[in-house]
């Protein structure tokens, strides 16, 4: 949709001068809600959704790109949200993850590691009579229907 392409460009042109923000998301929901959601290596602060929020509204204002009242909503992706691109998942190296595979099968644990072609997790694997023991595996992209992110309350 043109819309998407138009917000994707303004959003790139605001972080242009801020590599460790990226974009992650461009949604417009039928109830004409414009959902953008930029993220950090470091993550992003509010002071930060804020400018690019106004930077794309008044663009969106001036060029007349909506022709409907909409709400505009920049944020980083929500807790729940699952994981997207390859630099969301390189900044959660450490956490505990869910990973729904295409077979329809889910793999719990630690992300360990990141390259452009796959995910490191150890995963806890208990046999009958022995004891749980830590095991890493390998899970591609191309397998991967869904990730996110375990939050524990520790």
């Amino acid at each position: 949709m043109q819309v998407e392409k138009r917000v994707k460009e303004l959003v790139e042109e605001k972080i242009a001068d801020r590599p460790e923000l990226f974009l992650v998301a461009i949604k417009m929901l039928p109830n004409n809600k414009l959902i953008i959601h930029v993220d950090g290596d470091e993550g992003i602060s509010i002071q930060d959704c804020a400018a690019i929020s106004r930077h794309v509204g008044f663009h969106l204002e001036e060029e007349n790109t909506i022709d409907k009242a909409y709400n505009l909503e920049v944020s980083s992706p929500g807790v729940g949200e699952p994981l997207q691109l390859n630099r969301q998942y390189l900044k959660n190296i450490g956490r505990d993850l869910s990973v729904k595979l295409a077979d329809g099968k889910v793999k719990e644990g630690k992300l360990l590691s990141v390259n452009d072609a796959s995910i490191g997790v150890e995963e806890k694997v208990k046999e009958k009579g022995k004891k749980v023991q830590l095991v890493e595996t390998q899970i591609e992209f191309n397998n991967i229907v869904e990730t996110k992110v375990l939050i524990s309350f520790k």
